[in-house]
């Protein structure tokens, strides 16, 4: 796991400005979806034994329903491991020099991603529909003249204070070093 506190291939004077995960309501959204899940089962099952009572009690329909019940719970779990998983591994984090985005590929799969702040050439956040407008977040859009066009924050907490924050920063970045120093 990548530890917050030390960054691998940490430039010299390089700090820390703002780690950044997909928004809390994206993993509620999917906490809810997965409790549906979950309950789906027992209301299936009990409009089923409704309508054929003897269902439960047969050596062989018994254990099958047993056996399909937990298969399928097991896989739920799995689906929902797999999605936290994902939500909590995949960060952003943007330091004084350079913007960095961990990204998590299945759970034996990892893409590091990094732009160096003077090669940045565009931000642009973009909060689209209800609930994004709501709980205020969405997708930041960070362009460079490199291979990868264009990098995709997608579901960021407050992308406009985050554009803010890159936008300073390369202001910052690009202001002579005499001038930082006083």
């Amino acid at each position: 796991m990548l530890k917050i506190y030390r960054l691998p291939g940490m430039m010299a004077d390089e700090k820390i400005i703002k780690v950044l995960r997909k928004d809390l309501f994206i993993l509620f959204k999917k906490v809810l979806a997965f409790a549906v899940l979950i309950i789906m089962p027992y209301i299936f099952f009990r409009f089923i034994i409704g309508l054929f009572p003897n269902l439960m009690v047969g050596q062989i329909s018994y254990p099958v329903i047993m056996l399909s019940g937990s298969v399928f719970y097991l896989f739920i779990w799995l689906f929902f491991f797999f999605s936290f998983i994902d939500y909590y591994l995949d960060i952003w984090v943007i330091t004084n020099k350079r913007v960095i985005d961990v990204r998590q590929n299945g759970f034996f799969a990892r893409t590091i991603s990094e732009l160096e702040l003077q090669k940045i050439q565009d931000t642009t956040s973009e909060v689209n529909g209800f609930f994004r407008t709501i709980f205020h977040f969405g997708n930041l859009f960070i362009q460079t003249a490199g291979e990868k066009e264009r990098f995709v924050f997608q579901d960021v907490p407050s992308p406009d204070a985050v554009r803010d924050v890159i936008i300073k920063l390369i202001a910052i970045d690009k202001e002579p070093k005499e001038s930082r120093i006083k």
